[in-house]
């Protein structure tokens, strides 16, 4: 659906159409800003901005006012409210003056950019003291930026912890934005969440099964392909064989799919036996014959993620050999490899990568997917995100900072004045308050105003914005040495009470 296909008065709070009346008389310009506000404790400590672009593309951009939707918006809001309340004369205003554009100015952070918790990443303005009320309106559209940026920021923490890992355990990053595998289409509650949480990871990886997230990044980020899939097997596939089928199920998978990678689901009655007995016996010449470009991926889908993936790993090394890699972790033949999929968030894929490297083997020698974790188990309070007034000018040009300090809870309080962001001296990025930043220094960036998309983004530009830095690793490896080291002081507590 385009913009103007949209009916974009109907695209917020039912409270903010009574709002147009509640400003002061004087009032010419609402100024407002969106940020992740930050809190005490969290693990996420900086965000991937991502999305804006689709939003504006799709909702804002273009003559989005009508006659038609201001005749549609007026019946629907005369009858959700009872009485009188939606401003037909404003929206008219704008069909007239603007051809039904939006009067509105908003400067963003270039897409894919990686900046700390607590900044400014977008601001809202109105471009004519008609309109101030139209600021705060599409708030509600606005704020669903929530989205994108928490998927495309859980993404590269994931691809943090897979980098420090593999580094750690092969001497390279090679094959790493393959490493992370989204399974999360069927996962989310809607197409569209699909489309832009499927978007989201392709920021960081190139691995998915979320068709959706594809077309997106085609159609709103100028990407012919952003991600690929190989050819896999699910449970119906194997167990509309019979059980003791099995072998003959995987051999079919062998026979058309003689080339490239395949993966085949493994865990329809006794992952074990299925490796030992079948992949490492009846099978094994059949494996054996396969190219190293055409990998065997065994897919365990249940039990404990550790546990499993560590068993099936010394399985397969019992059957088919491993050998040691440059830096002296053991590495499977590169025809078989592994891909876990079930219970895969945060914090499992890191006890799972430390096990293996505990165990002496490489993370090389595992795929991971991830589905309701990646796409659907966060909310706009993963990373606090929120969006303020910080400034008000009246129609005779004075203007005055505003903000929220509510007494009963200090981290509720909000920005005050015109916001810039900048890279201070000491080279950390922050937001400079009360209009006191300088325009050079600005990293916002004006991305649409007066209902044009004046500044795009490619997939391309925005993954090299998004892309791990040497410190991304080092900051891991720190918290892993911060760990082993409280481990290793609470063993001695613990032998001390002893």
């Amino acid at each position: 659906m385009a913009a103007q296909d949209f009916n974009f008065l109907l695209a917020t709070d039912s409270y903010k159409i009574t709002h147009y009346k509640q400003y002061p008389p004087d009032v010419g310009k609402i100024y407002s800003y969106f940020e992740c506000r930050t809190k005490k404790g969290d693990r996420f400590n900086e965000v991937v901005f991502f999305g804006l672009q689709y939003l504006l593309k799709k909702y804002l951009s273009g003559p989005v006012v009508t006659e038609e939707k201001i005749q549609q918006a007026k019946q629907i809001y005369q009858l959700h409210f009872k009485q009188s309340v939606f401003d037909e004369q404003g929206w008219r205003k704008i069909l007239e003056k603007y051809d039904g554009r939006l009067p509105v100015r908003i400067k963003a952070v270039p897409e894919g950019k990686i900046i700390p918790r607590g900044n400014v990443l977008f601001t809202v303005e109105n471009t004519d003291p008609d309109f101030f009320w139209l600021t705060n309106y599409i708030e509600t559209m606005l704020v669903q930026m929530w989205y994108p940026i928490t998927v495309a920021t859980m993404s590269r923490e994931f691809k943090k912890i897979l980098a420090t890992y593999l580094k750690a355990t092969s001497g390279s990053l090679e094959g790493l934005e393959y490493k992370l595998h989204d399974f999360g289409y069927r996962g989310v509650s809607s197409q569209e969440s699909a489309a832009l949480g499927g978007a989201a990871h392709l920021v960081n990886f190139c691995s998915t099964d979320t068709v959706a997230g594809l077309l997106m990044a085609q159609q709103y980020y100028n990407c012919p392909m952003a991600g690929f899939s190989i050819p896999a097997a699910e449970h119906s596939t194997i167990i509309s064989w019979g059980r003791n089928r099995e072998k003959e199920a995987f051999e079919r998978l062998l026979d058309h799919f003689p080339t490239g990678p395949i993966s085949v689901v493994s865990d329809s009655y006794d992952i074990f036996k299925a490796c030992k007995q079948i992949w490492g016996d009846k099978l094994k010449e059949r494996v054996l014959e396969r190219s190293d470009d055409s990998t065997l991926v065994i897919r365990p889908d249940s039990g404990d993620p550790v546990e499993t993936v560590t068993e099936v790993l010394k399985i397969l090394e019992d059957c088919f050999g491993s050998s040691l890699n440059p830096v002296g972790y053991k590495v499977l033949p590169p025809f078989i490899r592994i891909i876990q999929g079930d219970g895969i968030d945060i914090h499992s894929i890191e006890e799972i990568l430390k096990k293996l490297k505990e165990e002496g083997w490489s993370a090389e020698n595992v795929f991971f997917g991830c589905g309701s974790a990646l796409l659907q188990k966060i909310n706009r309070d993963t990373l606090n995100c929120a969006f303020k007034c910080s400034y008000v000018e009246k129609t005779d040009g004075t203007g005055m900072d505003v903000y929220k300090q509510p007494v009963t809870d200090p981290s509720k309080g909000s920005k005050r004045g015109r916001l810039s962001l900048r890279r201070n001296s000491d080279g950390f990025i922050e937001t400079v308050e009360k209009g006191n930043g300088k325009p050079e220094e600005d990293m916002l960036v004006t991305v649409f105003e007066n209902g044009n998309v004046v500044q795009e983004y490619s997939l391309e530009e925005i993954r090299k914005n998004a892309r791990l830095w040497e410190e991304d690793l080092v900051l891991l490896q720190h918290n892993e040495d911060d760990l082993n080291a409280k481990e290793h002081q609470k063993q001695h507590i613990m032998n001390g009470m002893h």
